[in-house]
């Protein structure tokens, strides 16, 4: 028998993957030579401990190392794989750590699915230099709200990221086999669902035929929204202002299948900036004028956004450009980070570096106003009749519709994890909405 433990750091990707080997790992059949392989919660136990890393920002990296010393103090005979971007990027480094026997480039992850003991090898690769999907899926999840994986990867070269030196270029899961997933992950009681990717941007181009995005939530859709419409939902993951198009509109307008949530990958709100980030292909007005209009298909939604200060060359202007954008958007929560230099990426050796105080001045400053309209979105939802909220564990914790977290007493019903339950929201307090159920 090989016990097991997964430690997973950063994206909703990565948390996929995980998630599609631990699955992978837990069916090896011993009739086939391997022996029974079981996962366990408590690293100290395990024989094996899958680490899937992140590069995304130095503290990413910085916390995957004291990690990896951590579980090999506390348990020195482990065996600890290390797989992900910063296996990636800074692989030989890591292959030095205490414990550490194996480091799997995310070129390479998908042979992690052999076994744990299996050599790795790279499953992502075609005739020529096409890549291909990995054949990473799921039936089964670790949480209440399973992420289904459909791109990977990046080909538009953001001049801080260096997603696209982890993960290559893009490359989209066919339609069917995101279909079959989702219909899987139906049949095994999931309610709601996340639809992710490292670009979303970039999904169909490389399939036959082409098609973008927002055919594929139109699909969906049309496959499943007559039997689940008002009993099960799909989320959507990161977008950018350059989707938010007069297609998605009539998509989500003929939706009753898609949370009215949306999170968009804004970075910054001055054209300046944008162009020396690289993105410079779309505005962020953009996503301004698309919410003007949204409105009219969804009276009430939630907004997310990524919103990244201190880029290189960044003026006091210029980030007050960024702090009026965010002012007209009705967002309902934001992730906001202070600049971080990346080894590998253009904007690490661009002049005119931000003061490192001055990225994180400018963070909290944003923080707060984010922080601000989040408070008045959850007052706001306070008075609404009805939210269908989704049940995350047995001790209340739920989510509704509009990605705000809510509250019901255990003691109010029996609670069934992964259930939607139309609720009253009563009170609010410590940033959670309370509800009862109807």
């Amino acid at each position: 028998m090989i016990l097991f433990h997964t430690a997973t750091f950063g994206c909703k990707i990565n948390q996929y993957e995980t998630r599609s080997i631990a699955e992978t790992w837990r069916e090896l059949a011993p009739e086939g030579g391997y022996p029974e392989v079981v996962e366990v919660d408590d690293p100290s136990r395990a024989d094996v401990i899958l680490v899937n890393s992140c590069a995304v920002t130095a503290n990413a990296v910085s916390d995957l190392r004291q990690s990896v010393r951590r579980f090999h103090r506390d348990n020195p005979d482990a065996r600890i794989i290390i797989t992900g971007c910063a296996a990636q990027v800074v692989g030989d480094e890591l292959a030095k750590l205490p414990g550490v026997v194996r480091v799997v480039g995310q070129a390479d992850k998908a042979g992690l699915l052999a076994g744990p003991d299996a050599e790795s090898r790279s499953i992502q690769k075609s005739s020529g230099s096409v890549p291909v999907f990995a054949p990473f899926h799921i039936s089964e999840y670790h949480r209440a709200r399973p992420v289904v994986k459909i791109q990977d990867g990046c080909s538009h070269r953001c001049t801080f990221c260096i997603v696209p030196l982890a993960r290559g270029r893009s490359v989209s899961r066919p339609v069917a086999e995101i279909e079959a997933e989702v219909a899987r992950l139906l049949d095994a009681g999931f309610r709601e669902m996340i639809l992710s990717g490292v670009n979303l941007r970039h999904f169909g181009r490389d399939l036959k035929p082409v098609q973008e995005f927002w055919d594929l939530v139109a699909h969906l859709e049309s496959a499943f929204a007559d039997q689940w419409a008002g009993r099960a939902r799909f989320r959507i993951s990161s977008l950018e202002p350059g989707q938010l198009d007069d297609h998605a509109l009539s998509v989500l307008a003929h939706s009753r299948i898609v949370c009215p949530q949306l999170h968009i990958s804004l970075q910054s709100g001055d054209p300046q900036v944008l162009k020396r980030m690289g993105r410079g292909h779309y505005r962020a007005e953009q996503a301004v004028e698309f919410c003007d209009k949204l409105r009219e298909i969804w009276p009430e939604f939630g907004l997310g956004a990524d919103l990244l200060v201190g880029f290189p060359g960044e003026t006091d202007k210029q980030f007050e450009n960024t702090m009026a954008i965010c002012d007209q958007l009705p967002l309902t929560y934001g992730h906001v980070f202070p600049y971080s230099q990346r080894p590998g990426t253009p904007a690490a050796e661009m002049k005119d570096q931000v003061d490192v105080a001055v990225r994180k001045s400018r963070a909290a400053r944003l923080r707060t106003l984010v922080n601000k309209k989040k408070k008045s979105f959850l007052e706001h939802l306070g008075t609404l009749p009805e939210l269908l909220v989704l049940v995350q564990d047995e001790q209340g914790k739920g989510l509704c519709e509009f990605y705000a977290p809510c509250f019901i007493d255990p003691a109010s019903m029996p609670l069934r994890p992964r259930s939607l339950v139309q609720c009253k929201p009563v009170t609010l307090r410590s940033g959670v909405l309370h509800c009862v159920p109807l």
